[in-house]
C-alpha cells in the first residue's frame, strides 16, 4: 500500500480523490411535504443497527429534503439498481420537478421508487451534525427487496457489484 501525506491546505482535495476510490451504494432518499413528494440521491447511507433495524443517511445542512423530514419525521431509502443511473442523475439535481417521468408510487405514506432493489420506510430517531452535513437515525418500519443487482458508485462513475469466484 503506497501512502501519500497531504498538507493542510490540500487536505479536502486529498479527502475528496480518497473517497472517490470508496464503493458506495446509490440511495434516493424521499419523503412528502403535504402531497408534493421530495427526493435527492445520496451515496452517504448505511446499516446502522439490526436491533433493532436501524438506518443511518447524510444530507447537506441546507437541504430542502432535511428541512421536509424534520418537519414530517419519516422518510424512504430507494436504494436503486443497476438500470437506474439515470434516476440517480434526475435525482441529483437541484428543482422541483425530480419526480416528472419518474415512475413512482404511494407506499407507507411515502414516495416509493419504481425499480428499486430495496425500499426502506423510517421514522427519525435522531438527527446528528456532522460538519456540513445532518445525519438521520432511521428506525426502519418496513422493508420491500427485489433480486436485481444494485446501484453502485465508485471513482466518480455508476456500476454494480460483480461477485469474486473462487477458483479452486
Amino acid at each position: 500500500m503506497s501512502i501519500t501525506t497531504t498538507a493542510d491546505a490540500s487536505l479536502p482535495v486529498s479527502f475528496r480523490v480518497a473517497m472517490a476510490h470508496v464503493c458506495s451504494p446509490v440511495a434516493v432518499i424521499t419523503a412528502f411535504d403535504g402531497d408534493r413528494p421530495h427526493g435527492t440521491t445520496v451515496s452517504a447511507f448505511m446499516s446502522l443497527s439490526m436491533e433493532p433495524p436501524m438506518v443511518a443517511i447524510a444530507l447537506d445542512k441546507n437541504s430542502e429534503l432535511l428541512g421536509v423530514i424534520r418537519a414530517h419525521g419519516n422518510f424512504a431509502v430507494n436504494v436503486l439498481g443497476a438500470h437506474q443511473s439515470d434516476v440517480a442523475l434526475a435525482f441529483a439535481r437541484k428543482g422541483h420537478d425530480k419526480f416528472d417521468g419518474i415512475g413512482w408510487a404511494t407506499t407507507q405514506a411515502l414516495p416509493a421508487l419504481d425499480g428499486a432493489v430495496v425500499w426502506m420506510s423510517c421514522a427519525t430517531e435522531n438527527f446528528v451534525t456532522g460538519g456540513d452535513h445532518t445525519i438521520i437515525v432511521g428506525a426502519v418500519r418496513h422493508v420491500v427487496r427485489e433480486e436485481s443487482p444494485p446501484l453502485t458508485y465508485h471513482g466518480r462513475v455508476f456500476g454494480t457489484h460483480s461477485p469474486i469466484l473462487d477458483a479452486t
